[in-house]
C-alpha cells in the first residue's frame, strides 16, 4: 500500500509540469501584444500630424494599455511558474527582477487586481475623452464596471490584511 501511496504522490507532484504549456502560451501572448503594440504605434505615427488631439491621447492610452497588459502577463508567467512549477535558475543574473522569487500567491493576486484596475482606469479615461459619443447608459455601465473592479481590489486587500493580521 505504501508503494501505491508513493506512486500517487509522485504523480500528483509531477502534475505541476502540466502547467508549463499554459505559461508558454502566455509568452506567445506577449508576442501577440508586441504585434498589436507595433500596429497601434505605426498607426499613431501616421496620424500624428493630422488627427485631433483626442485621437492622439486615445492612441497613447492604447499603447499604455498594451504595455500594462504585457507587464501583467510577465508577472503572471514568472510568479506562477516559480510558485507552482519550478524555480527559475538565473544564477543571480544581473538583470533578474528584484521581485522575482518573492511574489507569493497573495502578492500575485494583488498585482493582478491592481493591473486590472489600472487597465480598466485607462479604458475609462479613453471613454471620458470621447464622452460625447456615448449614451448615459453606456457611460454608467463603464463607470459601474470600473467601480466593481476597484471594489474587488479593495476587498482583496482587506482580506489579505486580515489574513496577515491573524498571523
Amino acid at each position: 500500500m505504501k508503494k501505491l501511496e508513493h506512486f500517487l504522490e509522485m504523480m500528483i507532484f509531477g502534475s505541476r509540469w502540466l502547467l508549463v504549456p499554459f505559461y508558454v502560451g502566455l509568452v506567445f501572448s506577449i508576442v501577440l501584444l508586441l504585434v498589436k503594440f507595433g500596429k497601434e504605434f505605426f498607426h499613431l505615427v501616421s496620424i500624428v500630424m493630422t488627427a485631433p488631439g483626442t485621437d492622439i491621447i486615445i492612441g497613447i492610452l492604447t499603447l499604455v494599455d498594451v504595455v500594462l497588459l504585457s507587464n501583467l502577463l510577465l508577472i503572471i508567467i514568472f510568479a506562477g511558474y516559480e510558485n507552482f512549477v519550478s524555480k527559475i535558475d538565473t544564477a543571480n543574473h544581473e538583470d533578474r527582477p528584484s521581485w522575482m522569487g518573492k511574489v507569493g500567491f497573495s502578492d500575485l493576486k494583488m498585482k493582478l487586481i491592481g493591473s486590472i484596475v489600472a487597465i480598466s482606469g485607462i479604458e475609462l479615461l479613453k471613454t471620458f475623452v470621447n464622452v460625447a459619443d456615448l449614451t448615459n447608459d453606456q457611460l454608467a455601465w463603464k463607470v459601474g464596471i470600473h467601480l466593481t473592479f476597484v471594489f474587488s481590489g479593495v476587498m482583496f486587500a482587506v482580506m489579505d490584511w486580515l489574513g496577515d493580521k491573524k498571523k
